[in-house]
Parts: structure tokens; C-alpha cells; sequence
């Protein structure tokens, strides 16, 4: 090889390279574009659906409206209301009884279900189905169901009880117990959801540590507090923050279940369901905008801190 034929050989090598690194990058910008193209739809659907309305809600709690659909800018008119509002105050109190209750115990119950029917044992799958079935059933037909097990006069609850020599309570018309009531029925209807989630991440726990267990002489109170748990702690995790969000936006059932003009009305209307007063009743769709802005801004909180203290007890390893 002589010295001239070096640079002509780095000069080829040198194209080749730069013609290689060419088509990767237009290969690589065909992906993005298939890839953005696919997605699109969605995040137009997005964008249409959830976005805009955001952006729309948030305007609109800066307004008053009117008649005929028309509104005038009043600038934090509506925030210096929420501040005075003493029934807004009584919605956030029955809401946060609701997630106190609903929330804990409605997980504890789905993981102590999930448990069960993770075993190995004849029928479980008819158990599951049975479990699962509420999931699948339209909240009116769970509410109007229930309502009518409620029902102070020809109710099966208050007739099990007349049997006993005991007078039934008026289980949705009394202020003290409707909102429990309530409760009842959310923790029923949403443990099979919630089952079917703490399922996978059991199924999801690699069987040596049981095994590991099992060999050292542990008991099942020990190996579901000391191996369950924390493995599955994850999911838990995910479970709680959907079951908060869901319950702050409990509506359904307490628009079923109560009557407009029930006693205990006040005592069980939700945040969403004074929302849904204020919008959809009574016009006044700027104050309802502002309670949706304030219940935003709740979740979004209450949302942050649980990402925040999930570090001291969500184990991911």
C-alpha cells in the first residue's frame, strides 16, 4: 500500500459513514412521524375533550351568567363567595367523611378478597365473576337497587329487623345515617374493581419468597404483613390515589339514592353533586365553574402529597 492510497481509503470509509449516519437520522425521523401520526387521534381527542374544557371551566369561573347563555367577566367574585359559603363547606365535610370511610376500608376489604380468591380452590372463578359483577352494572340500577333495600316501609333490611322486634331507621331520609348508608353501597359496589387490580399484582409476586416463608416456619398473618404487603404495596399505592379521585367525585349514588327534596339532602350532597346544583339547577354556571376550579386544585394536592410519602412505604424492588 502506498501513502496516496491512505487518504483515498479514509476519504471512502469517511463517506460511508456519513451516508450510514444520514439514513439512520431519516429513518429515525419516518418513526417519529408514524409514531405522532398514530397517537394523533388520541391526542386530538384529548386535547377536544379534557383540555379545552379545562381551559373553558377555568374562564368561566371568572364569570357570571345570565339568561340565554350569556355571561359578563367578574373577576374572583366567585373565589371571594366560595370563602362565605357555608354549604360548599358542608359538601367538602360529607365528602371528606365519604373518602375517610370509603377509601380504607373499601381497600382493606379488596385486598383481603383478592387474597382469598388467589388461592387455589374448586369454583373460585365463579367467585370472582360474582365479585366482579357490580364493575359491569350501571350505578342508576346499583342506586334504585339498593334504594328499594333501604326502603323504610316494605325494605328487606327493616323487615330482617322487624323480625327481631327491632323498628328499622329510615336508612336514606335520616340526616344522621343516609351519608353511611351511602357509604355502604360505594364500598360494596367498588370492591370488585379493586380486587381484580390487587389480583394481578398478587400474581405478580414471585412465589420464592412464599417458599422462603413456608421453609422458615412463618405463619399466614406473618407472611401476608411481612411479604404481601410490601411487595404489593405498589399497587396499593396506584389503588389509592383512583379510589381518592374517585371518591372526591362521588355523584351517582347520592343522585339516586336522595330525593331533591329529602331532609337529609344537606347532610349527604357531595362537592360535585353541589356542582351539579349550581351548573345544571339553579344557572349559576359561574359559581359551579369555580367549585370545579377548588376541587381541581384539592385532587391535584392531595394527589401530590400521596407522590410524595409514597416514598417512605411503597417498596418497588
Amino acid at each position: 500500500m502506498t501513502l496516496k492510497e491512505v487518504p483515498l481509503q479514509t476519504e471512502v470509509k469517511s463517506a460511508k459513514r456519513i451516508k450510514v449516519s444520514s439514513l439512520a437520522k431519516t429513518r429515525k425521523r419516518s418513526d417519529y412521524f408514524w409514531a405522532y401520526l398514530m397517537i394523533a387521534p388520541t391526542m386530538l381527542g384529548l386535547f377536544i375533550f379534557y383540555l379545552w374544557p379545562i381551559v373553558q371551566n377555568f374562564y368561566f369561573s371568572f364569570t357570571e351568567w345570565g339568561a340565554f347563555g350569556q355571561y359578563e367577566w367578574t373577576g374572583l367574585d366567585n373565589y371571594k363567595r366560595l370563602l362565605e359559603d357555608a354549604t360548599l363547606l358542608q359538601a367538602f365535610k360529607n365528602t371528606s367523611i365519604y373518602i375517610i370511610f370509603t377509601v380504607p376500608i373499601g381497600i382493606f376489604l379488596s385486598i383481603i378478597v383478592a387474597v382469598l380468591l388467589n388461592q387455589n380452590f374448586k369454583g373460585k372463578s365463579i367467585y370472582r365473576t360474582l365479585y366482579f359483577l357490580p364493575v359491569i352494572t350501571m350505578p342508576a340500577a346499583i342506586a334504585m337497587v339498593w334504594k328499594w333495600l333501604y326502603n323504610a316501609d316494605y325494605g328487606m333490611f327493616n323487615y330482617l329487623l322487624s323480625l327481631a322486634g327491632i323498628d328499622g331507621p329510615q336508612w336514606v331520609s335520616d340526616p344522621s345515617i343516609a351519608l353511611y348508608s351511602i357509604i355502604a353501597v360505594a364500598i360494596w359496589s367498588g370492591i370488585g374493581y379493586n380486587m381484580v387490580i390487587f389480583l394481578s399484582g398478587l400474581q405478580g409476586i414471585p412465589k420464592m419468597y412464599y417458599e422462603a416463608a413456608e421453609i422458615d416456619g412463618a405463619g399466614p398473618v406473618t407472611v401476608f404483613f411481612k411479604i404481601t404487603l410490601p411487595l404489593l404495596s405498589p399497587v396499593i399505592f396506584f389503588v389509592s390515589i383512583m379510589s381518592l379521585i374517585g371518591a372526591f367525585q362521588v355523584f351517582d349514588l347520592i343522585f339516586m339514592m336522595i330525593g331533591k327534596s329529602s331532609t337529609a339532602l344537606e347532610s349527604t350532597q357531595s362537592i360535585v353533586y353541589l356542582f351539579y346544583q349550581h351548573a345544571f339547577v339553579l344557572n349559576d354556571k359561574g359559581y359551579a365553574a369555580a367549585i370545579a376550579v377548588l376541587l381541581l386544585a384539592v385532587i391535584l394536592i392531595i394527589t401530590a402529597i400521596q407522590m410524595v410519602l409514597q416514598k417512605k412505604w411503597v417498596h418497588y424492588d
